[in-house]
């Protein structure tokens, strides 16, 4: 297990060390992209560029330059924005990852449970009219655009009902530390929760409920039924559990898109300026420095949520541990 927990490890570090290569080539060394006159900005002089390229390091090899970019994300942690002159890049997506992370945990949480739980009875009650009922509000859930289904929540806590007894305590749209004020914290995130975790209940819903009916078919099934085990420890011990594998693979990949920025348009629609948003506006202004840490952070948690993936793989399904 040791052995392969620093295998693992060592594939990590690989992929994040050629997703970095890839994402500095993109912006300094695809034809055309030349970072000093973005900086030095239109009709620049030959002279001012000059300057700028000596200022920033631009006339020194590209793998200098690489090399004192991660210097600066992960050692010194001294990297400035190339738009706003002064502004540390680290410090200000450290600052963005606890919003985020609230974000998606809190709807990772919701739509995980529901999910399980719609999952379960579907599959219990399969072709009966409580099936094809939550089958169809799950398939509703997923064609409503997370965008569209915000600005509906919004319009009516923050604004049709928002003095009614039902929504009286919704409080106006951006965030607080949940240090500062936990309370405050937990109501501000929680209509955005429900809008993110609406899609994904749908889906993880329909996936597992195929799953357990899969898995009813299965042999080990079968000679579980023929010891006389009853058929709630048969789905709840046996079918569950080795359905689950389809459910976190898709968990792991969800989950580490979002925590890296795929939940900006939900941080967009309630004021949350998490990483999605950071992310985006550099992509706006073409902020370099920005954008490497962005990325470098948002393929950090995917290569390790797809990790995490692959030992819970291994508790799940004893059969893949001799794999």
């Amino acid at each position: 297990m040791l052995y392969a927990i620093l295998r693992r490890f060592g594939q990590m570090l690989f992929v994040m060390f050629g997703i970095s290569v890839i994402v500095f080539l993109i912006f300094f060394a695809t034809p055309g992209a030349d970072p000093a006159a973005r900086i030095a900005g239109r009709n620049a002089s030959p002279e001012v560029l000059a300057a700028v390229r000596h200022s920033f390091g631009f006339d020194q090899p590209l793998y200098v330059q690489y090399t004192r970019m991660m210097e600066k994300i992960f050692v010194t942690g001294d990297l400035t924005s190339f738009v706003n002159r002064g502004w540390k890049v680290v410090p200000a997506v450290m600052d963005s990852i606890p919003v985020t992370l609230s974000l998606v945990f809190g709807a990772a949480v919701l739509w995980v449970v529901v999910s399980i739980i719609i999952g379960i009875v579907a599959a219990a009650t399969r072709d009966s009219w409580l099936d094809k009922l939550l089958m169809a509000l799950g398939l509703l859930g997923i064609s409503m655009p997370v965008y569209w289904l915000g600005e509906v929540m919004n319009l009516i806590t923050q604004s049709r009902y928002h003095d009614s007894w039902a929504f009286s305590w919704v409080p106006p749209l951006g965030y607080k530390n949940f240090s500062d004020d936990p309370k405050g914290w937990f109501l501000t995130l929680v209509i955005p929760w429900i809008t993110l975790a609406i899609l994904y209940i749908g889906i993880y819903g329909r996936v597992l409920r195929a799953a357990i009916i899969e898995s009813m078919q299965e042999d080990f099934i079968r000679t579980a039924r023929a010891k006389g085990l009853s058929e709630t420890r048969i789905l709840f011990r046996h079918a569950l559990r080795t359905s689950l594998i389809a459910f976190v693979t898709l968990f792991g990949l969800d989950f580490g898109a979002l925590v890296g920025g795929s939940a900006l348009l939900t941080e967009v629609v309630f004021g949350l300026h998490g990483i999605g948003k950071l992310t985006y506006d550099a992509l706006q202004n073409l902020d370099l420095p920005m954008i490497m840490a962005t990325v470098m952070y948002a393929s950090m948690f995917v290569v390790i949520a797809n990790a995490v993936v692959d030992f819970v793989y291994i508790l799940l399904d004893p059969r893949l541990r001799a794999s």
